[in-house]
């Protein structure tokens, strides 16, 4: 028996890409309200 054969199930594959998908819209959310108009005000 595989280590991981206990994650076969597809709710463990829905729990990561979740997971995935809220960390990478909290980074685009990130970059869009702190990092763009930082780089607005200091190139003007």
């Amino acid at each position: 028996m595989s280590a991981l054969s206990k994650y076969d199930h597809p709710a463990w594959l829905t729990i990561a890409s979740t997971v995935v998908g809220y960390g990478v819209i909290l980074i685009a959310m990130t970059v869009v309200l702190f990092l763009v108009p930082y780089l607005l005000f200091t190139l003007l």
